[in-house]
């Protein structure tokens, strides 16, 4: 990692993720690895003990902490069903670490939501739907992506419902794109949750969610004339 790294990189990092005081990711630190060296690492040493993953997962950087979660979903992916029982036990005891929303989109999906596609109830991502931590709760909808890919939309739209009033911009972006993805599959079933709820779904959750309606109808739910 510090070999490919380049410090040059560290301050557009920081401000694109908002490392600054007050912002949602106030003092995470980067060593400057780009997503393409970072994925080429995992690849490499997909074969680390949970031991090393966890001191990757807890590091201060930012890059080293991604790197041992997609380590984590290539053994996913790769493993037996004891195996995947193990990396979701690391993954979800370390929540404290995956802090901000590229470790969670990159990884919630093939990990949580994978393990918890074939689990009823799915629970734990009601409990982390109504957490004071930003991160669970776009942990709790990102997961849901992997349902999704499956025809399988109710516990999105369930949570979607739970978040329609949550006060952060990046909770508004995931919910808005979870419902787009659920119309790219089933635009009927988008549309009926969006009839109940649009005139009170933040602006910026709308925008997400109707991106690819036709022009026509993305502007009759932007002036709520539907």
């Amino acid at each position: 990692m510090r070999a490919v790294a380049d410090p040059l990189r560290v301050p557009i990092l920081q401000r694109f993720f908002k490392t600054g005081p007050g912002e949602y990711a106030a003092g995470d630190v980067f060593i400057g690895a780009t997503v393409p060296q970072i994925r080429k690492l995992a690849k490499e040493f997909v074969g680390l003990t949970h031991v090393e993953v966890r001191k990757l997962l807890r590091s201060k950087f930012h890059e080293e902490r991604l790197l041992a979660l997609l380590i984590l979903v290539r053994q996913y992916q790769r493993g037996d069903d004891k195996q995947r029982d193990r990396v979701y036990r690391l993954y979800t005891t370390h929540l404290k670490w995956i802090n901000n929303w590229d470790l969670i989109d990159v990884t919630a999906p093939h990990i949580v939501g994978s393990h918890l596609s074939k689990c009823d109830p799915r629970s734990v991502l009601y409990e982390w739907a109504v957490s004071r931590d930003l991160w669970r709760r776009r942990l709790a909808i990102m997961s849901t992506f992997h349902f999704i890919k499956q025809d399988d939309f109710d516990d999105t739209l369930r949570l979607a419902e739970i978040l329609l009033d949550d006060p952060h911009d990046l909770m508004h972006k995931a919910v808005g794109w979870m419902l787009r993805e659920i119309g790219n599959r089933d635009r009927a079933v988008e549309e009926r949750f969006l009839k109940r709820h649009y005139k009170r779904m933040p602006r910026t959750m709308l925008r997400y969610a109707i991106e690819k309606f036709p022009e026509s109808k993305r502007q009759a739910y932007l002036k709520g004339k539907v």
